[in-house]
Parts: structure tokens; sequence; C-alpha cells
């Protein structure tokens, strides 16, 4: 099992000492992933619901504070040696696609080959809007046709593609980056369409286990999931095995038992010993990459965490 972070790349996380230490603290731990948030703006009327909350607000809309991702972890690159670099996740409409990539292979270029590209389709229509990304009800189809743009550009010689989103001929693509034969990419999302999105055109499937509609908090109910993903694999003609299984449980916690939907434990939630043998029984069923939310309320109490998280749980489960 392989361990990484997300963090709302604002608070602790959004200051350049703190982002620096909690960093190599990471690396020093020994995660895996060290991901970030994305979000560019925050529009000030949000009629679109989040996801993953009861209530449908977006807890980022008090100050609409956050960096770029895609900057940020170029900082946490060069504070680094060895931890990837996971966009958690960057937003396709966000950015031009051609643009996008290139920022992308920037960063594995500088980073010596540790990128691994997280993207969704987006939820706030807002603020999809405001970037002049595509219609909001255009987002999944054109998000397929950018994943699809990536790989050609940070594969081809001569790239090239015309699609319904995304057209462009006669350039150069350089430097393409350093992973071979791209940097990894990993579809998030908990959606029917997210997991045939990740088997047909993803490296990785990268959901939320807290979406309160679309709940992955059981060993079965990700196995299925999973399983969907790879049938959609399967059918695509790729190997289902080759597609990397991950879940951000971002309500982990050591500590005191938080309430779950049927009002038992939540999943993750307690004791370290409750958390080891939660992940196991994931592990059981193919999650190979369990990543926690690794924000705390400032730079000692979020070391502290990762440091009881590495300790107690981490060094724990096989």
């Amino acid at each position: 099992m392989k361990f990484g972070l997300h963090f709302g790349s604002r608070g602790t996380a959004g200051e350049p000492d703190s982002l620096k230490a909690i960093a190599r603290s990471a690396e020093a731990l020994g995660f895996e992933h060290f991901g970030m948030s994305d979000h560019v703006v925050v529009a000030t009327n949000v009629d679109s619901a989040y996801p993953y909350s009861e209530t449908g607000k977006f807890f980022a809309q008090d100050t609409g504070v956050s960096l770029e991702t895609i900057t940020a972890l170029s900082f946490v690159a060069s504070a680094t040696d060895r931890i990837r670099l996971l966009t958690s996740v960057l937003v396709l409409p966000h950015r031009q696609p051609v643009l996008a990539a290139k920022m992308l292979a920037t960063l594995d270029v500088l980073s010596k080959g540790r990128l691994t590209t997280g993207v969704g389709i987006g939820w706030m229509a807002e603020e999809i809007a405001l970037l002049g990304g595509p219609a909001f009800k255009s987002r999944a189809p054109a998000s397929e046709e950018y994943i699809e743009a990536f790989r050609e550009l940070w594969t081809a010689d001569a790239p090239s593609k015309q699609g319904a989103h995304v057209n462009f001929d006669n350039l150069l693509f350089a430097p393409k980056g350093v992973q071979h034969p791209h940097p990894p990419i990993w579809v998030g999302g908990e959606v029917e369409g997210a997991l045939k999105r990740a088997g047909r055109l993803g490296d990785g499937w990268y959901p939320v286990a807290a979406n309160p509609r679309i709940p992955l908090d059981t060993p079965e109910l990700y196995a299925a999931a999973l399983g969907r993903v790879q049938s959609a694999a399967e059918t695509s003609g790729r190997d289902p095995n080759a597609i990397d299984a991950a879940i951000l449980a971002i309500k982990c916690r050591i500590g005191p038992e938080q309430e779950g939907r049927d009002g038992a434990r939540m999943t993750f939630t307690g004791s370290a010993q409750a958390i080891v043998d939660d992940i196991e029984a994931y592990r059981r069923v193919g999650l190979q990459h369990f990543l926690i939310g690794g924000d705390g309320d400032d730079l000692p109490g979020t070391v502290e965490r990762l440091e009881e998280f590495a300790g107690d749980v981490m060094a724990k489960v096989d």
C-alpha cells in the first residue's frame, strides 16, 4: 500500500514557509504523493451544488483564497527530491488544453519525473464560465478530449488533434516530460461517467470516499465501483490490471469515532488500529493508494498529524 496526502491550497498549506516545511516532512515520513486541490477563482454567486457536502455548499466560498495548483506543486518540487506531485484534482475545463499540457510537462521536467496528473471535469459551473471554459453541459466530452490531447502532445513527434472541443496541428511541443510514455493520469470521480472515463482513458482511478450521494465507505462498495472501472477498460481493449486503484479518504482521522451515514462508525475514523483494519480490508479488494486530507489548524498541528498517521497507521499496513 502506498500513502499520500491532499491539501486544500490555502491556510497552512497556502503559506510558502509552512508549505515547504510540510512537504519536506511528508517526504521524510515516507508519503508517496503530495496533492493539492484546484480552484483558480471562486464566483461570488454560486448556485452549483458542491458534491462532497450534505448541504451542497462549498466550504471555501468564504474568501475564495486558493493557490493555483500547478504553480504551487512546482514550488513543492523545488523543496523536495522524491515525493510525487499530484494534482488533486486538476479541473480540466479550467485551462486551455495545449497550455495545460505544457504547464504539466514543465512540472514533470523540473521535478525530474515526479508528476501524477489527477484530473476531473469540475462541478462549479460559475468558475468554468469565468475562466472561459466549455459549456458546463459539455464539460465531460470536452474533458475527455483534453485528456486525449495531453497524451498526443506528450508523446507524438508531430502532435495533431481535431475534435469538437480541441483542435491543433502544425506545432512543435517540447519538452515532452520525463516519464515514459507520459506522466500517469488519474481520473477522479464517483459517478458512472467518471468510472467509465477512468477505464477508457485513465492510468488510475482516484475517487473520494465520502461523497454523500455516492459513498464508497465500505470495501464492498469500493470493489463494485472498481469492477466497473475495470470492465470499462476491458471493453476498450485495455488491461484492467494496469489501472492504479486509489482513494481519497478526506475525513480520515485518528481519534474519536465520527458517525457514518448508517449511524455506525465512519470508515477510516477512530482508533489507529480501526483505520489500519479498514485500509487492509480495502487493500484486499484491490486498493493500492490510500490518501488522506493533510490539512491541520497550523504548521505544528499539521506536522504532528502526519507524524501520527505515519507512525500509527502507515507503519502497520502491509
